[in-house]
């Protein structure tokens, strides 16, 4: 199975399923001498771990994460890195009813038919529980990021209808983890628990959409044809499951505004060239400009509802698909660490890719 790898210079490789025995990655690229907190490494693995609020997934995993290799008295040795997380509360027996059945909007059909085989227990490879290995990568890369005064947050901004209509520039961003939605506007997160556990009780699921900004990041990351900053955000971002959509800076809005709207003024300030608004979404050319990038990921209602389905078997019969199994009712809470570490992944590879231009 290709694709897997992700990065150019700081490198992870994931392995593992949902229902097997765990899930691990391999870091390589990553320079000695980065202190490496455990602690921190876990923190992030629990900010994404199921059954962690009553909005969410009540499997019971503690996503303890093992440190196998590459760090030495507290740093990174620069060799490679090996994580690993142990699967403990899976529960195979409850997917047995759909074993030759495909389930509307999942990975069933599309893996058996380029695969011709599959692994029916909660998706196999194609379960969102693969991405406990990239918060895992993600939070040495956010450590590698935070000696270079480069910080990256998400939070989310959008529920079904419900919307955050405030910019970052606008928000207390340490209020995003002070409740289970991750909203930093307290009263409208509690408005977003209304209605997800509303929806749960339906046996239905919902959408919304996770924000993001990064601050501190230096001019110069990304380049300018096909491996652009915002193009490699973008691919990081959509590859996580349930992602439909992404745009960065003033996005779609911006089709409605003249060129002399959206024009980013450069000026300087204390020696720093700035611009004095940012449609831009701190990139230019594919290029970072030196100013907050920011951007917006939709993520589609999970495709696991608890209602009968119509669909088709193996064999093309018509069947019915059960709704069973333990399952999020919205997955952008969980989605925040998942966004923020694959940003952070490819800010380090872009960082790296800089020193090696020799400037």
């Amino acid at each position: 199975m290709a694709g897997s790898i992700f990065g150019t210079l700081f490198r992870i490789s994931t392995f593992g399923e949902s229902h097997g025995k765990g899930l691990g990655v391999i870091i390589d690229g990553c320079p000695a001498g980065i202190p490496i907190d455990e602690d921190f490494i876990q923190h992030e693995l629990d900010r994404r771990r199921p059954g962690q609020s009553k909005i969410v997934t009540q499997r019971k995993e503690a996503d303890t994460v093992q440190l196998l290799s590459g760090v030495f008295e507290g740093k990174s040795t620069g060799m490679p890195i090996g994580m690993i997380i142990m699967n403990s509360d899976a529960r195979s027996h409850d997917y047995s009813h759909i074993a030759d059945k495909f389930r509307p909007s999942h990975a069933d059909y599309t893996f058996q038919a380029k695969y011709g085989t599959r692994d029916y227990r909660g998706g196999g490879r194609s379960s969102a529980r693969e991405t406990a290995a990239r918060v895992a990568a993600g939070a040495i890369a956010k450590l590698f990021l935070q000696a270079h005064g480069i910080s990256v947050f998400a939070y989310v901004s959008q529920v079904g209808n419900l919307q955050l209509s405030k910019s970052y520039e606008d928000i207390d961003l340490g209020l995003i983890e002070s409740n289970p939605v991750r909203c930093p506007d307290p009263a409208l997160a509690a408005e977003m628990e209304t209605l997800i556990k509303a929806v749960r009780k339906d046996g239905d699921t919902i959408g919304g959409v996770v924000s993001a900004v990064v601050f501190g990041c230096p001019p110069g990351l990304g380049e300018p044809v096909f491996d652009k900053l915002h193009a490699d955000l973008a691919k990081a971002v959509l590859s996580i499951n349930a992602c439909k959509g992404f745009e960065y800076g003033s996005g779609f809005a911006g089709v409605t505004m003249r060129g002399s709207e959206h024009n980013d003024a450069f000026y300087q300030d204390g020696g720093v060239v700035k611009t004095r608004t940012n449609h831009s979404g701190g990139i230019q050319g594919g290029i970072s400009n030196g100013m907050p990038i920011y951007f917006r990921a939709a993520f589609k209602p999970v495709a696991t509802i608890v209602q009968d389905q119509e669909s088709v078997n193996e064999a093309g019969e018509a069947v019915t698909v059960a709704g069973k199994g333990r399952h999020d009712p919205c997955v952008l809470p969980r989605a925040v660490p998942i966004v923020e570490a694959m940003t952070a992944l490819v800010l380090a590879d872009h960082l790296l890719r800089q020193r090696s231009v020799g400037i």
